[in-house]
């Protein structure tokens, strides 16, 4: 018979200096007409609060889309999941979800795989502008919100994730990776909890 343990774990909460990380929320996966994409509105909902009060605190905010300029591009992952080829630079899909309140100061990355950090220089600009922990938020909780998460902690960052602005298409999958990430790599909490926490920054 096995025994389920559980192991010690220390929350962390934010620094001094935290940025928000907003995830992959463009058309393709915020819009059910899309293959990508499923009706997270309550998400998109979530995000534009938090955007605003990061920028009330003039505090960094990143946002991610994905987009494939060469069929040589994360040739592997688009084989695996086909419906990524849409992700084109001239595509409606890739654009950042209009709802979003962005800003002249928002930093606006492209990616070609799961985490903002691989292949990308997220660490150097987070780094150049003093941040000391992020908040991940966005889409898909299992894939794309979870593999940054894992590396934000891996670059030595403190990781709040906010339960209500990230999601999935499958709420069993959402549900089992909020609870893998707040064991062992990150802060799950509540949208009510982590503004609380960023009112007191």
């Amino acid at each position: 018979m096995s025994t389920q343990r559980t192991l010690e774990r220390s929350a962390q909460g934010l620094g001094e200096r935290p940025a928000l990380i907003v995830i992959d929320v463009v058309n393709g996966f915020t819009d059910p007409n899309c293959p990508l994409g499923a009706s997270v509105d309550a998400v998109v909902e979530a995000n534009r609060q938090l955007m605003t009060v990061f920028h009330e605190r003039q505090l960094p905010v990143v946002l991610t889309t994905v987009v494939y300029h060469n069929d040589e591009q994360a040739s592997v992952f688009r084989a695996r999941l086909p419906a990524l080829n849409l992700l084109t630079p001239d595509s409606h899909w890739v654009a950042i979800d209009p709802r979003l309140p962005t800003t002249a100061d928002d930093i606006v990355l492209e990616k070609t795989h799961a985490s903002g950090f691989h292949g990308t220089d997220l660490h150097t600009q987070l780094h150049t502008l003093g941040v000391d922990s992020i908040v991940v938020t966005g889409l898909t909780t299992s894939g794309c919100v979870r593999a940054t998460a894992v590396d934000g902690l891996q670059f030595n960052y403190r990781v709040v994730v906010p339960e209500e602005a990230c999601g999935d298409r499958n709420s069993d999958a959402h549900q089992a990776n909020l609870y893998d990430l707040n064991a062992k790599y990150a802060d799950v909490m509540t949208l009510e909890n982590t503004l609380a926490l960023l009112a007191g920054q």
